[in-house]
This record gives structure tokens, C-alpha cells and sequence, in this order.
């Protein structure tokens, strides 16, 4: 996989930290914007990286890359993605992949009429943790409720409530507490039990935004709870709960980094057991190592299967920002 990076952000910069660890993967080239050349030079250089661009569309005549990553802000990822889908790049592109539903559709239309490959660089997906949630499911008998907790104070909330409007918080930059923090329980969920019946969002609006929320999904036989919050914090938790067990996770579920099966048997003791089988590895390097072997090996079911977890996430934010009357410039 030879890849091209547009961004130079923090999650870059955590990319490429770990990158040398992943076989098969070649980055050829940083684009940024003008403004930011400096940094992306200083990037090239820590990072052994032959080429800062600054014209994405120069990028993409880069007959050397065949890959785009995309990690740019959230509002930008539509266009950055169309982009790259026309010159016949494969994309990863960060979460959330579009602002709404119809863009996802859009761009899935697109990829397969020029037969690349679309991804979205979510670690929840390929964290060997969730794999082995995943299987220890049935063990829990039927499960009843879950509930995810991602709840962390901000620390450009303060500026939002002077005034001073970041894109976190940037209903025009497809921001709030939805996209960025509850994105994630959403999408662990839907991994784990594919789409739910239906969909409810109660959230804290200021200034058009929201800043926290609780969103609900409803299952055949069980419900479950999503909060995200940026304006407030409390200990990030994920339950989930069957009739013969449950499981608990005490860290984001982008990293789980570790995870406790507790079991009740017949003489009402419980066992409880935790494990982690991360490996220690950088919570994104696993959804890497899984890119280069769909991207190099052409494995196009595999990844839509993956692309199909992102629609249905993409399904139901769209649907949770309209019962809130939360609307980006891109849903018009």
C-alpha cells in the first residue's frame, strides 16, 4: 500500500508514530495547506516521507500513491473523498467518514463505478479486543441492556461558551458531541449488533450544537443507551448486560484496553475474568494492518463489509441530528 496523507493534525502526527510498524505500508507523501508547509516539512523529515505537497490536486497525479488517507476536519471529508475516488485512489478516510447519510451513499456509488476500495479509519472495528467481545457474546445468554459512557470535558468549551466557536463545536464544520465522541459507542454497537429498529436523540443544544447527548437504539429483544458529552465529564463506561452474564469495558471504545467477563452460575457466585489481547500495540495500528491487507489483496468483500458498519452509523447520526434539529451545512 503507498499511501498519501491530507492533514497534518494530531491524528496524523499519532499515525505516523506507529507507521514504521506496519508491513507493507509505504507513506510517499504529506499534502497541507500552505499556511501549515512548515509543519508538514518538519513531518517529512521526522518521518522520512519524500514529498510535501501543498495542491491535493497535485497530489493525486502522484502516480506512486495509490492510497488517501484523509484526516482532515470533519466537513471536508465529502469532498476530499469524491476527489480522490476520481482519480481512481483508494480511500481510508477518518470517522466520522461524511457528515450525513446521503454523502456515504454517494461516495459508495462512486467507488464501486471506479472499483477502488473505501474504508473508514475507525479502531473500534479491528481492535483484537473487539473480535474477542465479539465471540464471547452468546456466553452472556440474552442480552437485555447495554449502555456506552464517552463523556469528556472539552477543553475548547469553555472558549464555545465565550464565543469563540472551534470546529469541534462548528455546526457549519460538522461538529458537536454526536460526531465526535459518540460516533464511537455508535459504531462499536452497530459492529456488534449490525442496525437497530430504530433510533432516539435527546441532546443538549446551545448555539445550535450539541454539546451532550443520550441516544437510544432499540433491538429486537434489548435496548441501548449512547452518551456522548463534551461539556461535561464523568467515567467512560461501557456495559454490556445478558441474562447470564455480562461484559465491562472501562476505557473509550476506540482503544479498550482491556475488557471483564463477569458470570453468574447456578449458585448465585460470580466469576469474573479480564483480558486484553491488544498486544500493546497503538490503538489504530490494528485497523492499519488490516487496510494494507484489504487494499493490497483486493479483498472487496471484506471491505464492504466493513463499509456497511460506517453506512449504518452514517444512518443513524443523520437520523439522531434531525430529531435534535442539528443541521450542517451539507445537509441542505
Amino acid at each position: 500500500m503507498k499511501l498519501g496523507i491530507i492533514g497534518s493534525g494530531m491524528i496524523v502526527q499519532d499515525f505516523l508514530s506507529f507507521a514504521p510498524e506496519i508491513e507493507g505500508l509505504e507513506i510517499m507523501a504529506i499534502c497541507v495547506t500552505p499556511k501549515s508547509e512548515e509543519k508538514g516539512k518538519k513531518l517529512c523529515n521526522n518521518y522520512n516521507i519524500s514529498t510535501c505537497y501543498t495542491n491535493f490536486d497535485v497530489m493525486l497525479k502522484d502516480e506512486r500513491i495509490n492510497v488517501v488517507y484523509i484526516a482532515v476536519p470533519n466537513h471536508l471529508h465529502y469532498f476530499f473523498a469524491e476527489k480522490s475516488i476520481k482519480a481512481n485512489k483508494h480511500v481510508i478516510c477518518e470517522k466520522p467518514f461524511t457528515s450525513n447519510v446521503k454523502e456515504m451513499q454517494s461516495l459508495i456509488y462512486l467507488a464501486k463505478e471506479k472499483d477502488v476500495i473505501l474504508l473508514e479509519a475507525v479502531s473500534t472495528h479491528y481492535l483484537p479486543n473487539t473480535v474477542h467481545i465479539r465471540q464471547c457474546l452468546e456466553k452472556l445468554g440474552n442480552i437485555k441492556i447495554v449502555t456506552a459512557n464517552y463523556s469528556q470535558y472539552s477543553s475548547r468549551y469553555d472558549d464555545f461558551k465565550n464565543g469563540i466557536i472551534q470546529p469541534a463545536f462548528d455546526p457549519k464544520m460538522s461538529g458537536g458531541a454526536l460526531m465526535d465522541l459518540n460516533i464511537y459507542n455508535i459504531n462499536f454497537v452497530v459492529s456488534l449488533f449490525g442496525k437497530p429498529n430504530a433510533v432516539n436523540y435527546e441532546a443538549n443544544i446551545e448555539n445550535g450544537i450539541d454539546t451532550s447527548g443520550i441516544l437510544t437504539l432499540s433491538y429486537d429483544a434489548f435496548k441501548c443507551v449512547c452518551i456522548g458529552a463534551k461539556d461535561c465529564k464523568a467515567p467512560t463506561v461501557t456495559t454490556i448486560q445478558g441474562d447470564k452474564g455480562c461484559i465491562t469495558i472501562r476505557t473509550p471504545v476506540n482503544s479498550i484496553e482491556e475488557y471483564t467477563v463477569i458470570m453468574a452460575n447456578t449458585t448465585d457466585q460470580t466469576m469474573e475474568c479480564t483480558y486484553n489481547y491488544n498486544q500493546g500495540r497503538h490503538r489504530m495500528y490494528h485497523e492499519f494492518v488490516a487496510f494494507v491487507e484489504m487494499i493490497d489483496n483486493k479483498q472487496y468483500d471484506k471491505s464492504r463489509q466493513m463499509l456497511e458498519i460506517s453506512l449504518i452509523t452514517m444512518e443513524i447520526q443523520t437520523k439522531a441530528r434531525n430529531m435534535a434539529g442539528i443541521k450542517f451545512a451539507s445537509d441542505i
